[in-house]
């Protein structure tokens, strides 16, 4: 069986020097550290998903700014089928408001310091890294 590619959309937050991540409940990625996301619905901008998805998995409000990349998420089974199939859209966001709680399908969220991250110090999704970088060179580049 070959799954059919789904758009989804992540929401990445750093403030200042930490960044806030969303421990996955579910398959894909169940138990790793990763931004909070989900899919796009019909008529739903990417960016829009990645505020709503924001707020469902975390009780955070927060403005999408822009996207920072797209990444593929793809799974396959032990005979090479693709089993998953997701094109993500990073959403750079800011200006956070609430304090960050776990619910829909994040097992857990918290603000880690970027130098955790950079020291690989958490099981975490493919990429975190290198788009948490991304992010802090766009915040870096739009404070200008």
């Amino acid at each position: 069986m070959t799954a059919t590619p789904r758009l989804g959309a992540i929401a990445v937050l750093v403030e200042g020097d930490r960044v806030l991540l969303a421990q996955r409940g579910k398959s894909p990625d169940k138990g790793l550290w990763g931004f909070p996301g989900g899919h796009v619905e019909p008529g739903e901008t990417a960016l829009e998903a990645a505020r709503r998805e924001l707020r469902e998995e975390t009780g955070l409000e927060a403005r999408p700014v822009e996207y920072l990349t797209n990444i593929d998420l793809i799974r396959r089974d032990e005979a090479g089928e693709v089993t998953v199939h997701y094109l993500l859209a990073a959403v750079l966001c800011a200006d956070p408001v609430g304090t960050p709680q776990a619910d829909d399908d994040a097992q857990d969220v918290a603000w880690f310091p970027i130098d955790q991250i950079r020291a690989g110090a958490l099981p975490m999704s493919a990429r975190v890294g290198e788009v948490m970088e991304l992010a802090l060179t766009r915040r870096r580049a739009l404070s200008r």
